[in-house]
């Protein structure tokens, strides 16, 4: 886990989330705290339970974007899961402890590629090897006798010499190992063994039969007892590299220690985001029947959130240390609507601000990600150079602002819809405007996008 001050954290955060100061104090220190506790007696540091925090707020406005920074900040484990897709134990619908397996299996690709990260030089050099001897195969190096019956050692052969100068096959192997690393004989076609990979399809009618939500993926268990199949290709040495390169790398990998290694990240800094948490809250009035899909899911995600154990594939994972951040707009229900267990879980709770003009100005000109500089960056791919000056910038922000406001809020989103219908002919024919520089100004904006703004009947334009 990387030691980032909480300074440091909201200054990384800063680069592509525009205000919400208060959230992203929040989380840094949640995320400092999880630093801290690492640095704690074993005997203390199981009982420092995460603060896990609810972020109230309108869409559009970085709630999961926070989340996620935050999680590629930490190198931590990280998802993202709508409450509304859970239902109770027992009914159609995805199984709540469903998120903690999904976060285990993020955790084993992270550390999987790690490692293998740090054993690629390795395995490299070994299909390196592989490949120089399918170009050119050893010989013996002891000279091979003829077998008579009547007398092995006075035979009427004389002995076979395999390798009279075994100087002259080194100079050859270290002929074509210069030539194989410099890519001369990256065209040429040789034969490789691959072993061959299990058919999908074979289990595809009982993957969606609920055997996925039990964690065992039936697939990989009938490989561990079918034995490995291996088939001969003619490829061209360049994907001859690439695939003994990962044989080998297969090779090297130890499971068990990615699958310690992964199970000790999600227990110990792994962040699930839970979105959509009022749409499980009740209204208030009373109800009559179950609720399966409000106050089941709460008292499904309850236990998850408190501290228990899941079962998994790659073996029980505790939450007592996971992170959640759960989040909702709460329009239509207040976080006092959830269940009084499941609001004590969540002792932090922030509000995010409404994106205002100033906001959006900020938005399309600040992050590293912005907007603006995805569209430049793609159009430069096709060798045209867009600019957008001040006023038109000023101008796109004050038509989102003024969009938001008549129609549905549906904050920063509402650039994505705007700048496309902008650049829309732009995107069209850039393929045809090679070497051409292309400077917007507020003439342009209002051209394309004024009769829009005025109009009432915006969702026949803006979604």
């Amino acid at each position: 886990m990387k030691s980032l001050t909480p300074k440091e954290i909201v200054a990384e955060l800063d680069k592509y989330i525009i205000g919400q100061d208060a959230a992203k104090k929040k989380v840094a220190i949640a995320l400092r705290n999880r630093w801290r506790r690492q640095q704690l007696d074993e005997s203390l540091r199981e009982e420092v339970a995460p603060k896990n925090i609810i972020m109230i707020g309108p869409t559009g406005v970085g709630k999961t974007e926070i989340a996620r920074r935050l999680a590629k900040l930490a190198d931590a484990p990280f998802i993202k899961v709508e409450a509304s897709k859970f239902t109770e134990v027992g009914y159609v619908g995805r199984d709540c402890e469903s998120m903690i397996r999904e976060l285990t299996e993020v955790a084993v690709h992270m550390v999987r590629e790690e490692m293998l990260e740090a054993i690629r030089p390795k395995a490299a050099a070994a299909a390196e090897r592989r490949l120089l001897d399918i170009l050119l195969p050893p010989r013996p190096s002891a000279a091979r006798k003829i077998y008579r019956p009547g007398d092995p050692e006075a035979g009427d052969d004389a002995p076979v010499a395999m390798s009279p100068e075994p100087d002259a096959e080194a100079r050859t192997r270290e002929i074509l190992l210069a030539k194989l690393r410099s890519g001369d004989l990256d065209a040429r076609e040789v034969d490789v063994e691959v072993r061959e990979t299990g058919s999908p399809q074979t289990m595809q009618v009982f993957s969606n039969a609920g055997l996925e939500e039990m964690g065992f993926n039936i697939q990989e268990m009938f490989e561990r007892f079918m034995p490995q199949r291996t088939k001969r290709r003619r490829v061209t040495v360049a994907e001859a590299r690439g695939i003994l390169e990962q044989e080998e790398a297969q090779n090297l990998l130890d499971m068990d220690a990615i699958v310690r290694e992964a199970v000790y990240r999600t227990e110990n800094a792994g962040i699930v985001f839970l979105d959509e948490i009022d749409k499980i809250a009740g209204h208030g009035a009373p109800r009559s029947g179950p609720d399966v899909s409000r106050e089941g899911v709460q008292r499904d995600i309850l236990p998850i959130v408190e501290g228990s154990t899941v079962t998994t594939k790659y073996g029980p994972v505790k939450t007592d240390h996971i992170l959640f951040i759960a989040a909702g707009a709460f329009h239509m229900s207040k976080v006092s609507d959830l269940i009084p267990e499941l609001q004590g879980r969540f002792p932090i709770r922030v509000e995010l601000n409404s994106l205002n003009l100033d906001d959006f100005k900020r938005i399309l000109r600040e992050p590293e990600n912005s907007l603006i500089k995805q569209y430049q960056a793609l159009l430069a791919t096709e060798g045209v150079a867009v600019e957008f000056d001040d006023e038109c910038v000023d101008l796109l922000a004050s038509v989102c602002e003024k969009v938001n406001a008549s129609s549905e809020n549906i904050g920063a989103r509402r650039l994505h819809t705007i700048l496309e219908y902008l650049l829309e002919d732009l995107l069209f024919e850039a393929s045809e405007m090679n070497g051409k520089r292309v400077r917007l100004n507020a003439a342009d904006v209002q051209k394309r996008l004024a009769g829009i703004a005025e109009d009432r009947d915006l969702t026949k334009y803006i979604l």
